[in-house]
């Protein structure tokens, strides 16, 4: 990307836009029409109106990036999954959190790529030429984002906030509210994450029961079981190349 485009994209009128994309179900909540058909928050001002006001709003905006990332990408799976791997290895603090959280979050780019390039075709490109305003940009940007939680949230957990919200049930994917679609998405990762989770205690829970069955039965006492268990389970997960399994089986799931 040349220089000048680059700066032409950080331009505030340009970048609000973007940044709006992510967290399109807070605008949509905060904001609201402007006289002139523009979109205002809370009447504080436009996308095109003075810097100072796009900065604060940009800013204000860059504060929920953390949580919507945790709440609308396979972020939360993927953390979940690592940590759970490492509790079942007994490795207290190997790797790192830093390290589990880099890891989540270069796949959680890697998966969401292609999403990210959907949303630029169908919105961000447009509004750079100006095709259509702000309010457009993020009702057509939010689109593949809603299909793409759509596509891993369970029907129960959806019938559970459609219930909640009191909204009728809608008659195709793409009219589900965003106020439903993120939290039962969520809901759907972090019970996906805690059945991999299980799934991978297993094999070394079955190491830590026939280590501490032998070392008791042989009156091994002196040495506790899980120093011998956790030396056994990191040799194990290094044998069969665990982190490329891991990984490529997690990434798959996603496909």
């Amino acid at each position: 990307m040349k220089l000048s485009r680059l700066f032409r994209l950080c331009r505030p009128r340009h970048v609000v836009p973007a940044v709006l994309l992510l967290v399109s179900p807070c605008a949509w909540a905060a904001g609201t029409r402007a006289p002139g058909g523009g979109f205002s928050w809370n009447g504080i001002g436009t996308p095109s109106g003075s810097v100072p006001w796009n900065i604060l709003v940009l800013l204000t905006l860059l504060t929920l990036l953390p949580a919507l990332v945790l709440a609308m990408t396979p972020f939360v799976r993927l953390l979940v999954v690592f940590h759970f791997l490492r509790q079942a290895l007994g490795t207290a603090s190997t790797p790192s959190n830093q390290t589990l959280i880099g890891l989540s979050l270069i796949l959680t780019y890697f998966l969401m790529q292609p999403v990210g390039a959907a949303i630029a075709q169908t919105a961000i490109i447009p509004f750079e030429q100006g095709q259509f305003d702000a309010v457009e940009a993020v009702a057509r940007g939010s689109g593949p984002l809603r299909h793409f939680m759509l596509k891993y949230a369970r029907e129960r957990d959806l019938a559970l906030f459609l219930e909640l919200s009191k909204e009728p049930r809608p008659a195709r994917p793409e009219e589900f509210d965003m106020r439903v679609v993120v939290p039962a998405y969520i809901l759907s990762e972090l019970k996906a994450g805690f059945q991999i989770g299980a799934a991978l205690y297993l094999p070394f829970l079955v190491v830590d029961m026939v280590v501490a069955a032998i070392t008791t039965s042989v009156g091994m006492f002196q040495l506790p079981p899980v120093v011998i268990s956790t030396s056994l389970k990191i040799l194990l997960f290094v044998m069969v190349d665990g982190w490329n399994l891991l990984v490529g089986s997690l990434v798959k799931s996603f496909s």
